[in-house]
């Protein structure tokens, strides 16, 4: 049972900032709190504490930069896909020349 809850809770904590960051508004307020939780010495599981204290930053930090690299990634397919559907609709004027 409380494997099944640890896995539930971590399950809707990774949803939640994952929903979070995606959302266009509130997208830099989370990565700021995500920043300031990672430099600030106290938080949910202290650093002092060897392992367990640097597990729960390690995964934010990996929530964050794999989430934050996927929108980049999106942005810049959705800016290659503009552009290459500018330039498809582009005629291109060509004239035969014979090589003898």
């Amino acid at each position: 049972m409380k494997r099944t809850f640890v896995r539930a809770f971590s399950s809707w904590l990774y949803t939640a900032l994952r929903n979070v960051i995606r959302h266009p508004k509130y997208r830099w307020w989370a990565i700021a709190g995500s920043l300031v939780y990672l430099l600030n010495p106290f938080d949910l599981a202290p650093d002092v504490l060897p392992i367990v204290g640097w597990i729960d930053d390690g995964l934010l930090a990996t929530i964050v930069v794999t989430e934050v690299s996927q929108l980049m990634s999106d942005r810049l397919k959705a800016q290659k896909n503009k552009a290459a559907a500018q330039s498809h609709g582009e005629a291109l004027n060509v004239e035969a020349v014979s090589l003898s």
